[in-house]
């Protein structure tokens, strides 16, 4: 038996042995199971054939709750503290008292609640759980710590104030004046090795440049009176007798290292990024230049010219020619999405083909951008209505969400309120995978709008999913004074009645509906938000109907798979889109397979999931033989309760088969597409796909997206007659589901549908062939920057380079080198996101990244970043090549930079090794070995000109 790294996928080392604990803390075989029977016919009342637990405990099935019958398995139970040995010291932490006197209340109060349920018989407490007191007398034999905190102490006193100002020319001024001045040793610590790097760029710039150290005794040993080592510490403090004073991020940028490393896990999903990233780029895959046009990409490669070895992105272009890039110029290069990579249209190099393309598109871009832009003005120009609300109600009502909201989520949830209390009347587009908590975003709003005087509308494409959303609001709304109701199918025609008067004279605050709730028919006193749910399955007729209703009020619509032309729009910014692409805690991804339809591959999907408790959706879309697939698997599952639910059942009986299978009264439901708009059921955790090629991608995303809402691993089958025979198309759909395991993909996933539908819809068809010419990025790109110009009152410029780069040599390598990162994709994924970066912080942030993944970086790894470090730093001054050797540097700048040509003389007055070369050029003669401090010293020198003017 070997170990191995899946990463790497090599082997690792031998070990002995392996050894599997139980999945369960109890065993299920034929005697144990008896042993069940019996206890629970000498302790509960009743009759146990009328209980499924009892049930199925006797067909081997562990339903979902068994923990608490746990006594049952056993003659007696142990506890903690008969697995401790009588050595062993308790530490109680906080108070403990009190924490089990309130579980020992909670508990014995839902007992109470809880023990009239014929259908589920339960335990009394005593059986289950330790008494406090009980508690006490067991712990009482041992030695016990109680760990109180914040009494002073003698050994340690507090520094002095060393943190960081962000602002001013020198931002670690106190600290250099503290070492400086100190009688004392100083310790700097940081977190881990990728924020020692970051510190040490950062001290390096206001020149300090401690030593590291690895050890605290090694530091104590030493005659060092200033050093920095890795620790994690949360707060620094002065250690009196030795004389250290230990001092720690948190005193620096007075956060915790903590609070930060939170906050990098919660960046928010950039949109942007999601698209641009060049992470998944394949061998042969269609890039497009700025400069020169669609190409294919071939490879990473190393080449010397004569400096050490840079890394060079190869593409080959039309007649085989092949164009060399270096990887600091990967901001020039985008996907080249629209079209599968076969027929992707080549260019060739220097033939002006690609020139034309982009007047083309030019032309196109600055109609279609003056055409949308009237549409925004429009809406721009209408008043909506500011609303207002109270911070402490929203709170408690906020607080009163089950679940800590994912960043993304956070996100989402502000900038909703944002639109919502600002004049301009709502339109933001939330996108978020199935099972994400849009829903709750939709919440906050119709509460901030409910609470400001306006009634709210909701409206789900099918009753299922309109009454589920029912259920929620009037379950979230329960406690405050706000009327809820619900006009579906599912309601008799007295009930509706009542709700249209309701709605008419403002009495009913929320109302949630099908396309009912369009029907001229309904009229609302003071309509204020329009939540529309997956708003791609209303019909055309029931969307114009919506439009209508849109022009007046806010509007929030909540989509799983974005339609192509509302993502594009969004993309363009004339809707406002937010992403939620962080899953929610402890979700995992849903393990998807594409089988060939068996009887054996049914069977094993479904017993898997029956034996652990849960429930399987099996989806058979054909409703005429639905009934026979029904007898089928019922010979083929003896074992299993199968309901069936499709359209065209009558509206009443498929909505109680729908609450049974909620109740978990069957456990197998067999149905057509009927489930794809969410009903929520955490408990079904496999969907079996049968004639899963006949499905588009959103389809299919959707319906696997039905299981998997709780923290257990689920399963989707995606089962096919052949999968040798799939067409082309089909088989590239489902490689497609099977890749986007990952959480949150819905949004990856449309990019993939307008990539194999090919974008025509996006802007409708005269425009989709130029879009095509330049690829889908390039024609976004330069449609943002019309209507940005547009907006601004300027002509656009669409054809000058959109990204003017400043070219820069060190004459060093600068690269990550292969024994450092190995895999291409992630160098080229990490090359590309540093050449479009254009903040410091953003450098910092991924300096420290790659250092906390892959180690300490290597001299040309250092190289890259001071490139990048410089390019972010120059580009505001003009400048267009710096070309740094170790003799000598020349700084060149673009005619009319924005500098103080005072400030240059001056430069060049004070500093004899500086010269002025031409009219835009700055000659540094120094010798500097080392290219990092030739970096440093054109930085200080592009400092030393000011802040660049900001250009009109």
């Amino acid at each position: 038996i070997r170990t191995f790294d899946p990463d790497s996928q090599r082997s690792l080392y031998p070990v002995p042995e392996v050894r599997l604990l139980p999945g369960r803390e109890f065993p299920m075989d034929d005697e144990a199971r008896a042993a069940f029977r019996a206890r629970w016919r000498e302790k509960m009342e009743g009759d146990p054939t009328k209980v499924r637990l009892y049930k199925d405990i006797g067909t081997g099935i562990a339903t979902a709750g068994i923990e608490y019958y746990l006594p049952l398995f056993f003659d007696s139970t142990a506890t903690i503290f008969e697995y401790l040995g009588a050595k062993a010291t308790l530490a109680l932490h906080g108070d403990i008292d009190e924490s089990l006197k309130r579980f020992w209340t909670d508990t014995r109060e839902r007992h109470r609640f809880l023990q009239h349920d014929r259908e589920r018989p339960i335990l009394p407490p005593e059986d289950l759980f330790l008494k406090p007191e009980d508690f006490f007398t067991l712990a009482n034999a041992h030695a016990t710590l109680v760990v109180r905190g914040k009494e002073p102490v003698e050994w340690a006193r507090p520094l002095p104030d060393l943190s960081v100002d962000r602002g001013a020319p020198e931002p670690l001024k106190k600290l250099q004046l503290h070492v400086g001045t100190t009688q004392h040793r100083v310790l700097i610590m940081a977190e881990s090795q990728g924020r020692r790097e970051s510190l040490l760029e950062l001290l390096r710039d206001s020149r300090i440049e401690p030593p590291s150290v690895t050890s605290l005794a090694e530091f104590e040993a030493g005659t060092e009176r200033f050093a920095i080592a890795v620790a994690p510490m949360a707060e620094g403090f002065f250690w009196t007798e030795p004389g250290i004073q230990f001092v720690t991020e948190t005193e620096l940028f007075a956060t915790s290292p903590t609070a930060r490393r939170r906050r990098k896990q919660e960046q928010v999903s950039d949109v942007n990024s999601l698209i641009k990233d060049l992470s998944e780029l394949k061998v042969g895959d269609p890039v497009v230049h700025v400069n020169h046009g669609i190409g294919r990409y071939v490879g990473l490669e190393n080449i010397d010219l004569g400096e050490g070895a840079s890394e060079f992105l190869i593409l080959e272009y039309a007649d085989k020619a092949t164009l060399k890039i270096p990887v600091a110029q990967l901001h020039l290069i985008g996907r080249y999405t629209g079209v599968s990579a076969e027929e992707a249209p080549l260019h060739r190099l220097g033939s002006g083909q690609w020139d034309k393309a982009k007047r083309r598109a030019a032309e196109q871009v600055r109609d279609t951008a003056a055409e949308l832009l009237n549409l925004y003005a429009r809406r721009a120009a209408r008043e909506g209505f500011a609303f207002r609300f109270a911070p402490h109600d929203y709170e408690a009502f906020a607080a009163s969400f089950g679940f800590e909201e994912t960043p993304d989520q956070k996100a989402a949830i502000h900038a909703v309120i944002q639109d919502m209390v600002s004049p301009r009347p709502m339109d933001r587009l939330v996108c978020g995978d199935v099972g994400f908590g849009k829903t709750e975003v939709a919440l906050r709003a119709a509460f901030v709008a409910v609470t400001g005087g306006k009634q709210v509308a909701i409206l789900a494409p099918t009753t299922l999913l309109a009454e589920q959303h029912y259920q929620n609001i009037a379950d979230r709304f329960g406690k405050w004074p706000v009327r809820v109701a619900e006009i579906s199918r599912f309601r008799s025609s007295k009930e509706v009645k009542t709700t249209l008067e309701g709605l008419a004279d403002g009495t009913i605050d929320i109302v949630v509906g099908t396309h009912a709730l369009i029907s001229d028919k309904v009229k609302f006193k003071r309509l204020g938000l329009l939540v529309i749910d997956e708003e791609h399955r209303f019909g055309v007729r029931h969307k114009e109907a919506i439009k209508a209703m849109r022009a007046e009020v806010d509007v929030l619509t909540l989509t799983a798979t974005p339609i192509p032309r509302t993502l594009g729009m969004a993309l363009e910014g004339l809707r406002d889109l937010s992403v939620i692409a962080t899953a929610p805690q402890r979700r995992l991804a849903i393990k998807t397979f594409v089988r060939n339809e068996t009887s054996g591959t049914i069977r094993e999907a479904a017993l898997r999931e029956l034996k652990r408790g849960g429930q399987v959706y099996f989806l058979h879309n054909e409703v005429d033989t639905i009934e026979y697939r029904r007898e089928k698997l019922q010979e083929l599952l003896p074992e299993a309760r199968i309901a069936v639910a499709h359209g065209q059942m009558p509206e009443r009986e498929l909505e109680r088969v729908m609450r049974d299978f909620v109740a978990q009264r069957y456990n197998i439901l067999l149905c057509s597409t009927i489930i794809e708009t969410g009903i929520d059921v955490p408990s079904a955790n496999t969907i079996v796909i049968s004639r899963a090629d006949k499905f588009g991608l959103a389809q299919l995303h959707q319906l696997r997206g039905r299981v998997g809402r709780s923290h257990h691993q689920a399963y989707a089958y995606l089962l096919v007659p052949e999968v040798e025979g799939l067409t082309k198309q089909a088989a590239q759909r489902l490689e497609a589901i099977q890749n986007m395991e990952e959480l949150g993909s819905g949004f990856y996933l449309a990019m993939h549908d307008l990539e194999i539908r090919g974008a025509g819809e996006v802007l409708g068809e005269n425009q989709s062939g130029n879009m095509m010419e330049v690829g889908f990025q390039l024609y976004n790109e330069m449609l943002s920057e019309a209507v940005r110009s547009l907006r601004a009152g300027r002509e656009p410029d669409l054809l000058s380079p959109l990204s003017v780069t400043t070219e820069i040599n060190l004459h060093a390598p600068a690269l990550l080198p292969n024994d450092y990162c190995g895999d291409v994709h992630t160098r080229l994924s990490l090359y590309k996101r540093l050449a479009s970066a254009d903040k410091p912080e953003q450098i910092d942030t991924m300096l420290e990244e790659i250092t906390d993944r892959f180690g300490k970086l290597p001299p040309q790894g250092q190289t890259l970043f001071d490139v990048h470090r410089l390019r972010v730093l120059a580009k505001p001054y003009g400048v267009i090549k710096i070309d740094a050797a170790p003799q000598l540097m020349i700084i060149s700048f673009r005619p009319n930079a924005p500098i103080d040509a005072m400030r240059i003389i001056e430069l060049v007055q004070k500093n004899r090794h500086i010269k002025l070369a031409g009219n835009d050029k700055l000659r540094i003669e120094r010798e500097t070995k080392e290219p990092k401090d030739r970096a440093q010293l054109i930085r200080d020198v592009l400092r030393s000109l000011g802040t660049p003017k900001v250009e009109a």
